[in-house]
């Protein structure tokens, strides 16, 4: 009788609740009711962590020291070791495929060929970059980006825009199979010029679609909405990673710490200090596919030392501590960051680049997004410095130039030697099968125009990660 005495107040007070509220959750900053459209239906939704996209892998952030990491042989002074922090992110497991690429090209000839075939034509990949004056090249020209044998080799003779431009549009692919998946709207495969799916026209109320389902509002004034970023359904943007996020996934350190000590140091993406397999079973393999020597790209028949005269499956040697392939060879990657010699010095130690220009959606004359251009996007334009009075965190628009001398065209840098450096000079990372193993280390860092494009770079895409830094999946591992 005691013990039943005990509990039953416990109980009775447990029910009480419950009817009062209607077992509804309570805010705990003013005591209305989540999700009750009788008191005005602000929503809550019930949210775990972020999904995983197609081909990302998780990077967990942290710190670690970015640059050099092997001897400055160009004496360039272009990557002075410096401690930063990285936010933790998600990066393609692979370099983007010709298989991937091509899935683009057919997407924007489906939608765009008609009526404005220029947009097509403006995403194609330079084939003729495989040219060579004094070398016979010209099957990659007719065959490499195009010949099923090719399918899952890393796409090349992509520039830096038309990188960007990829990441946008799948962007919009995954977050439109994500509201076909949960229901919310149809396939549609006749869409055509403005009429097909944008991340941010629909959140702004641009598209409709082949609608399905609506979500339930608990809004007292209306029965049915859209999904909105308050959802949690819809991904982040793909994007290139910064300098600091491929450098970071690109050592994976994660392998070498024992809690807060990274017990060794690494010049490539793999452990040691040399460039063949130490592992009984694979003693003397290439552990990335790069250029052994001059007149050497891939061994003696019978024994190739990579197996690739050229660039090599994207699934290829052996993945790095966070799983991704190919980082330190095979071919060089696009990042985000505008080139600076003196970059290292001059970004924030948390989450540096360089790079930003900031925008905001374009607006009608009642202060609403304008409609959609011709292409089916919402349109953008830079901030302005009158909008920004007030600030202090920016002022203007374009900071590409912060803390550079804020020259207007371009930064003379060595000339004759480096060339010259202006605001289209993008960084591109780590090394490929045409160059010698020196550029496989993570720190170095070499620079192109965003405009031109070459055979021996890629790139693979990136995603921020919101809220926790570490997936529950790995927080139940390390408990």
């Amino acid at each position: 009788m005691k013990k039943l005495s005990f509990v039953s107040p416990l109980l009775l007070s447990v029910v009480v609740f419950l009817a009062s509220c209607g077992g509804k959750e309570k805010s705990s900053s003013t005591g209305w009711n989540y999700n009750d459209e009788k008191n005005g239906g602000f929503e809550k939704v019930e949210y775990t962590e972020q999904e995983t996209g197609p081909g990302l892998v998780l990077i967990e952030g942290g710190t670690f020291s970015m640059g050099r990491t092997e001897q400055d042989i160009t004496m360039d002074w272009a990557n002075i070791p410096r401690r930063v922090t990285v936010s933790s992110f998600y990066m393609d497991e692979t370099e983007v495929s010709n298989l991937h690429y091509r899935e683009y090209l057919y997407w924007l000839d489906r939608v765009y060929g008609t009526d404005y075939p220029e947009v097509y034509k403006k995403a194609l990949p330079d084939t003729l970059v495989w040219r060579s004056k004094v070398g016979f090249n010209e099957p990659y020209v007719e065959l490499y980006l195009r010949h099923p044998a090719y399918n899952d080799y890393p796409v090349v003779g992509v520039n830096w825009l038309q990188a960007n431009d990829y990441c946008a549009w799948r962007t919009d692919r995954v977050n439109e199979q994500i509201l076909i998946r949960e229901g919310i709207l149809r396939v549609n495969p006749a869409q055509i010029n403005e009429d097909n799916f944008n991340t941010d026209a629909y959140l702004a109320n641009q598209y409709e679609g082949l609608v399905k389902d609506l979500l339930v509002d608990y809004n007292p004034n209306r029965d049915t909405r859209k999904v909105v970023m308050e959802d949690g359904i819809l991904l982040p943007r793909y994007r290139l990673p910064t300098e600091a996020e491929w450098e970071y996934a690109a050592l994976g350190l994660i392998g070498n710490t024992v809690y807060e000590r990274v017990t060794e140091r690494k010049i490539y993406p793999w452990n040691g200090h040399v460039v063949r397999n130490a592992d009984e079973k694979y003693r003397g393999e290439m552990l990335a596919n790069f250029k052994r020597g001059r007149g050497d790209n891939m061994g003696t028949a019978g024994y190739l030392n990579d197996n690739a005269d050229i660039t090599a499956p994207t699934v290829s040697y052996v993945p790095n501590d966070f799983g991704l392939y190919n980082m330190g060879g095979n071919v060089a990657e696009w990042v985000a960051d505008v080139y600076r010699p003196l970059s290292p010095e001059d970004k924030d130690d948390f989450n540096p680049y360089r790079g930003n220009v900031f925008k905001t959606q374009l607006l009608d004359e009642e202060g609403q997004v304008a409609e959609k251009d011709s292409l089916g996007r919402i349109m953008y334009r830079d901030v302005t410095e009158a909008e920004n009075e007030g600030r202090r965190n920016y002022r203007k628009a374009d900071n590409i130039n912060f803390l550079d001398g804020d020259e207007p065209d371009y930064i003379q840098y060595k000339f004759g030697a480096t060339s010259m450096i202006d605001d289209q000079a993008r960084v591109y990372k780590g090394g490929s099968w045409k160059d010698r193993a020196y550029w496989m280390s993570p720190g170095s860092r070499r620079f192109l125009d965003q405009r031109l494009s070459t055979d021996y770079i890629g790139f693979r895409c990136a995603m921020h990660r919101v809220g926790s830094p570490v997936g529950f999946a790995q927080k139940k591992a390390k408990k």
